[in-house]
């Protein structure tokens, strides 16, 4: 019994550890109104077209 005592104990000591070192960590749950921040995730870049990602086949003869 005391082996779950003090594997509780390492773990929780851990998990505090771990939550102390990741910075701006919000414990608070979900948010609503006007304190809720949302950001819009970055547009990804246009992919190359094809043409100019591979070279023409016919050029390498």
């Amino acid at each position: 019994m005391w082996k779950i005592a003090v594997g509780f104990a390492v773990f929780a000591g851990l998990a505090l550890f771990i939550l102390s070192k990741g910075g701006d960590i919000d414990m608070s749950g979900e948010k609503h109104g006007a304190e809720a921040t949302h950001t819009a995730a970055p547009a990804a870049a246009p992919a190359p077209a094809a043409s100019a990602a591979q070279p023409d086949a016919s050029a390498a003869k």
